[in-house]
This record gives structure tokens, sequence and C-alpha cells, in this order.
């Protein structure tokens, strides 16, 4: 677009490493700074701009960060990303606008973060997720793709979805309740076999432990639910990838079911987020 305005050498340089620099920044509506109001030798009044600006308490702050990372926007990002590769959508706000994956983010937002996570009481958690839904998710203008966002999600479930299970258990004395959670861990799981919904193959983000979680994986075949036979065990009891071991959450046979099923043959993921999503 600024391109066609005549905005001269707006071309967006992608790294060996998929890293993506441009020239310019894609902005949103929803603008927010969340700042300690710790400065030793005064500062301006930021809090009387419109940027957004909230001055605050050191724990407030981590509040607030905390909200989006592990409750109200990143786990989203993360729950979506993979289904949006195997369902053929580049853009994330693509497959925002998919029924199915709007009620999953729906459910991973609403259903399960909102209610274990802290109010930092600046920002409205359930507000703030009304935001990310309704308005920045579907914003095509972003551009960001769901390649972009899957990439090293294995270093990221242990915040993202992690948390929110702890905090589960920590209220609730199990998190065998959760749905849309296993279901987006086991919609990662199948992404990482590299077939899309239709079978026809495409090329996982980069992530550290691609070799070691593909290679744990590379005995199922699609189509083939019966080469399916324990396979995820190793994954989903290590602590250091999700932050609990995922059987003793009471999670881990239903993730493996979710997991079986996607598997069973072409259009078995859109299938199953039917059927776990009713």
């Amino acid at each position: 677009m600024l391109s066609d305005l005549g905005v001269e050498d707006m071309q967006t340089v992608i790294t060996s490493k998929k890293t993506y620099i441009a020239p310019f920044v894609n902005a949103e509506e929803p603008q927010y700074l969340v700042i300690e109001d710790n400065f030793p030798n005064g500062r301006p009044e930021f809090e009387k701009t419109d940027a957004g600006v909230y001055m605050t308490d050191r724990n407030t702050v981590n509040l607030s960060e905390r909200m989006k990372v592990t409750a109200c926007l990143n786990p989203i990002h993360t729950a979506l990303c993979t289904y949006d590769c195997m369902l053929g959508y580049k853009l994330f706000a693509d497959g925002m606008h998919d029924k199915d994956l709007s009620e999953l983010a729906r459910q991973v937002g609403y259903i399960e973060g909102l209610p274990v996570v802290d109010d930092p009481k600046i920002l409205s958690p359930k507000k703030f997720i009304d935001e990310v839904i309704n308005i920045r998710f579907p914003n095509p203008y972003l551009g960001d793709t769901s390649a972009r966002i899957a990439v090293d999600i294995s270093q990221m479930v242990g915040i993202r979805f992690g948390e929110t299970i702890k905090a589960h258990i920590a209220k609730f004395g199990t998190a065998e309740k959760l749905n849309a959670i296993p279901l987006a861990i086991a919609g990662w799981l199948r992404y990482l076999l590299a077939l899309d919904d239709n079978g026809a193959k495409f090329e996982l983000s980069p992530d550290p432990m691609i070799p070691e979680l593909t290679s744990q994986l590379s005995r199922i075949e699609l189509g083939k639910p019966e080469t399916f036979n324990g396979q995820l065990k190793p994954i989903l009891s290590n602590v250091h990838i999700f932050g609990v071991n995922l059987y003793e959450a009471g999670l881990g046979g239903k993730i493996e079911s979710i997991f079986r099923d996607e598997i069973s043959g072409v259009g078995a993921v859109r299938a199953a987020l039917k059927k776990y999503l009713a």
C-alpha cells in the first residue's frame, strides 16, 4: 500500500532465520504502554498524552504483562496459528474469520484464561480480550502471518498454556475440565507432521526442538491412526516444555485422543475442531 502511494524502498527483508525486517511499522488502533513509575531524576507527564500510557508500580506492570502473555492474547495466537497453517490460512486475520477458529479463540480466552487471570486493575482483562478478538486479531492490515507466529512454539507453550493449566490445578485441584487448551496442544503436535488437512506437505516454522519432536513423531502416518501408539508420552510429560506433566494435570489422555482423531485422515483436523468445540 505504501509503494502504491509512491513511497520508495518499502520492501521487507526476510533473513535466513526467518526474521522480518521492515522500514515501516504496522500500527493498530489499541495502544498500551504500562510503565513502572520509578524515575529518580523526574520525568515528563506521560500519562497526559493520548498514547495509552499507564504510570504505575512494578507489581502492576508485571500483572499487566502476565495478563497478556498467559491468558488474554498470546495463548490465542499460539492456539490458532498451527491450525491456520493446516487449514491453509496465511494471514492470522484470515483465520479469525473462520467460524471454528474464532470459537477456539473465544474458548481459550474467555472460558479458560479469564477465570484464572490476575486482574492488574488498570486494564480490564475482559475488555482486553474483547478488543483482541473483535478488533485486533481480525485486522487484515497488520499482515501478520500464522507461520511467523508459529516460530519457536516449544519455547512458549510453558508460559502461554502451562501457566493457565497450573492456575486451574491450584484453583480447582485439576485441569481436566480444560478443553480448548488441550485442543491447541494437540493441534501443535499434529502440525509437527508438516502435512496440512489435505495431506499436502508444508514447511514448519523454525523451532529449536523441531529435530527432537519430529523424530519422536516420525513413525506416525496420516490416515493410519494405528501408527500412533504412545509416541506423545515423552512430550506431554516433559515439564521443561509445558511447565507441568500434562498427564498429572489430567490432560495427557485427552490430548492423545484429540491427536488420534486429527491423524485419522484427510479433513480430520477440521472434523476434530468441530467435534471438540461443540
